[in-house]
């Protein structure tokens, strides 16, 4: 091959080089952007894509609203590192619950959501109340933790649409605030 042939070669391969490697770090904020950095969880945007295939393709699918309860207060009180720990401790503990079942995201604020495709889930909503209850250490505070949890099933729906579970699972999860704190509906 004359020089003239490997220059011509290699300017034609410079733009496409160019191209792959933006094409790579736009997938990369892509990615980013559809997880919650504090918290490591999807967000709504990265989330319900997922929520809506597994809604669909799974009849038992259990659909989750989480609300901290006086998470203002833990802000107000210890400070915004403290509620940020809470908030890291809330998305471990929600995502530990579901496991390989199912996906969690922080939705904004001091709100989550889940949607688990194990029907065994359903009598494990105690066990997930109890742990998004326990108490979070920061800085060598105990600061105590709460939450409100909704929850609606796939097959209770007239017409199974994530936004009509997010909907009856966030009616719920009120109905569990009205009765007190560490309610579960």
């Amino acid at each position: 091959m004359n020089p003239v042939d490997t220059q011509t070669i290699a300017a034609a391969g410079l733009p496409a080089l160019g191209w792959a490697l933006h094409g790579g770090l736009l997938w990369r904020r892509l990615a980013t952007a559809r997880r919650d950095p504090l918290t490591g969880l999807h967000t709504r945007a990265g989330w319900t894509t997922r929520a809506e295939h597994l809604l669909a393709k799974h009849a038992n699918a259990l659909v989750l609203l989480v609300d901290l309860d006086d998470f203002k207060a833990v802000n107000d009180t210890h400070g915004h590192a403290a509620g940020d720990t809470v908030l890291a401790a809330t998305a471990r503990r929600l995502s530990g619950w579901c496991g390989r079942h199912g996906i969690a995201a922080r939705l904004g604020g001091d709100e989550f959501a889940a949607i688990v495709t194990d029907p065994g889930h359903t009598a494990g909503l105690f066990a997930l109340r109890a742990a998004l209850d326990q108490p979070v250490t920061h800085s060598g505070r105990v600061l105590p933790v709460s939450a409100s949890v909704g929850h609606c099933h796939r097959d209770c729906l007239p017409v199974p649409t994530l936004t009509d579970a997010l909907s009856a699972a966030d009616t719920s999860m009120y109905a569990a605030k009205g009765h007190g704190r560490r309610n579960t509906r």
